[in-house]
């Protein structure tokens, strides 16, 4: 079991903090944004970027190629779909997209918008990681979570309109 203190200051205790969310034993704020049969999409529970997505496959694996057929195309789908819900409801131009096999987590991707307070960072890979750390340190404030659950809420409206 591993401690994870999520951006909220509640500190989990789970053995898979993606099965945890994916199965309903831990409500990410906001709840899940989307879901399909195979994966689950919601704010990423670390950091307050709003629009940041994780899209977590449902089953727990941690390599791109043990996804079945099935939950490959349901995942470029499910990707497609946030990317575009994110460009409309957001405004968000850029995404970057991170995947890595080298984790304590299952299969996951963070869908990480950049937005115009990010250009003081970069616009590498390198700056990822100090953004993330900005925003768990600095942007914990009301007005900040206010803007992301709203975001939550626009994105959950416009992914689900068509179910």
């Amino acid at each position: 079991m591993k401690n994870i203190t999520l951006s909220n200051g509640t500190t989990v205790e789970v053995e898979c903090l993606s099965c945890a969310l994916t199965s309903g034993i831990i409500e990410p704020d906001g709840g899940a944004v989307y879901e399909t049969e195979h994966f689950h999409a919601h704010q990423d529970v670390a950091y307050p970027i709003k629009g940041l997505m994780i899209l977590a496959s449902k089953r727990h694996i941690k390599c791109f190629d043990e996804l079945t057929d099935q939950e490959q195309l349901d995942y470029i789908k499910t990707l497609s779909k946030i990317s575009y819900a994110q460009r409309k409801v957001l405004g968000i131009e850029y995404v970057y997209y991170f995947y890595n096999e080298d984790t304590a987590h299952h299969f996951h991707t963070w869908m990480v918008p950049r937005y115009d307070w990010m250009a003081g960072f970069g616009r590498s890979i390198e700056s990822v990681r100090p953004i993330l750390l900005y925003a768990r340190n600095e942007m914990n404030n009301k007005e900040n979570i206010d803007e992301v659950m709203a975001a939550i809420n626009s994105l959950r409206k416009e992914l689900n309109n068509d179910v």
